[in-house]
């Protein structure tokens, strides 16, 4: 694995993020109705959380795990949640990946252009021009971009399956982001529809 190639997916990763404080994209939430959510006031962090997947799936440093966690636990903590270390502790346990996926965006334009023409025209007698020296030029652009979605699971340990999930999609642009207070205040987003702790 290059380290290019790692900084360019931990470089989206916080792109998506910063990208839903800027400009955020609704998430999209969906819960399992049986769950009582009023009995949970510890959470931790599920122990495999953190994978990429999609068209370019790697590694992510430690380091730069922790400001997706340590975002992520603000947001929760914001929300009256105690973070636990241990998932015996846990009430529930918060899951986070992204998958990255390449696409093109295909934008077509058509653009008239007149043709002059001087004389006679039994619709417009007196134009320099008219319509049947007009023709149109059309314009395709393509752009390169990669998809991002962020999906955020809270996960039941004692049934060791999903309870609450928010999905994020947006086009990633590249740049890395380092500021903290950027990072939590899109984490703050996209947990905006969790519960707010009993």
């Amino acid at each position: 694995m290059s380290r290019t190639r790692l900084i360019t997916v931990v470089s989206l990763l916080l792109a998506l993020l910063a990208a839903c404080a800027s400009a955020p994209p609704k998430p999209s939430v969906d819960f399992d109705v049986e769950h009582d959510f009023s009995q949970d006031k510890n959470i931790g962090f599920y122990a495999l959380s953190g994978g990429v997947t999609g068209s370019n799936p790697m590694q992510m440093t430690d380091f730069q795990k922790d400001r997706i966690k340590e975002a992520l636990g603000n947001a929760l903590e914001g929300k009256g949640y105690n973070l636990v270390d241990s998932a015996t502790d846990a009430d529930l346990l918060i899951s986070w990946h992204l998958n990255t996926v390449e696409k093109q965006d295909v934008r077509t334009t058509s653009s008239p252009s007149y043709g002059m023409g001087v004389g006679y025209s039994r619709y417009n007698r007196y134009a320099m021009y008219n319509c049947y020296n007009c023709m149109s030029s059309t314009d395709v652009k393509v752009t390169d971009y990669t998809q991002g979605t962020f999906i955020i699971d809270m996960v039941d340990p004692v049934k060791n399956r999903s309870v609450w999930r928010s999905v994020t999609q947006s086009k990633m642009k590249g740049e890395m982001v380092k500021d903290q207070t950027t990072i939590d205040s899109a984490a703050r987003l996209v947990l905006a529809e969790f519960p707010m702790a009993p």
